[in-house]
């Protein structure tokens, strides 16, 4: 009886051990891994840093980086950020250290959980239409949807409103020849989208992807070639 006892007891033990260790494990693995990323700052706006040492990866910061972040531009940094489970193409810094000489400077830590509104997803990219848009006597080719992407260049100009001037920011729209087809009203322009514009500076001519919030009459359109209007919330080559 004792050493059944005594055999039930060990299994027991033993049993325990097991579960503390794969808790103890399980612990391990789902703690975010910081990874170091050393290199010159590219673009930086809003909340959003780009180095090319972190390939393929946009860096998100949640706070005040001392001095500004968008001071950071041309400067050598180290940045140790941590991966974030829900966004793989985005990575979150908690801390932020400039080179000066051989030794680095802290100019940033973070403290505040990180608010990611504005942020467009590579899965909810999807969910935007691709327009082909060849005359401004379709509107059929546009009319009817709300997230579409279009393939353009933008351009910033000044136009008349009776007596005065005001600023408007268009994407021209043109044909293989690179004849004007037609254009878009930006109305606005969200913080992630102004990131990706920065950071295609080489490039004259991506796709936007817009929120569209309304079409332009049908007389209008005859005379300024503008089709609708809506929100840029994304840019990028494809």
């Amino acid at each position: 009886m004792a050493f059944r006892k005594n055999g039930l007891l060990s299994l027991m033990v033993t049993l325990s051990l097991i579960m503390l260790s794969s808790v103890v494990a399980f612990g391990q693995q789902a703690q975010p891994q910081t990874k170091d990323y050393e290199g010159v700052v590219k673009v930086a706006v809003g909340h959003y840093l780009y180095i090319p040492q972190a390939q393929g990866l946009d860096i998100f910061v949640a706070g005040a980086v001392e001095g500004g972040l968008e001071n950071l531009v041309g400067k050598e940094v180290r940045v140790k950020a941590s991966p974030i489970a829900d966004k793989p193409n985005l990575i979150l810094a908690e801390s932020i250290e400039i080179k000066e000489g051989t030794a680095y400077t802290r100019v940033y830590t973070r403290s505040t959980e990180p608010d990611f509104a504005g942020y467009l997803s590579p899965h909810d990219r999807e969910e935007y239409a691709a327009l082909n848009i060849t005359s401004i006597n379709k509107p059929e080719e546009w009319e009817g949807k709300n997230k579409v992407k279009v393939y353009g260049k933008l351009q910033t100009s000044r136009v008349k409103e009776g007596s005065q001037e005001k600023e408007v920011t268009h994407i021209v729209l043109t044909d293989r020849k690179g004849k004007e087809i037609g254009r878009v009203i930006v109305n606005g322009m969200s913080e992630y989208a102004s990131f990706y514009l920065k950071k295609l500076r080489l490039f004259d001519r991506f796709w936007f992807y817009l929120d569209v919030t309304g079409q332009v009459d049908k007389r209008v359109r005859a005379r300024t070639r503008e089709l609708f209007a809506g929100n840029v919330v994304f840019c990028g080559l494809f």
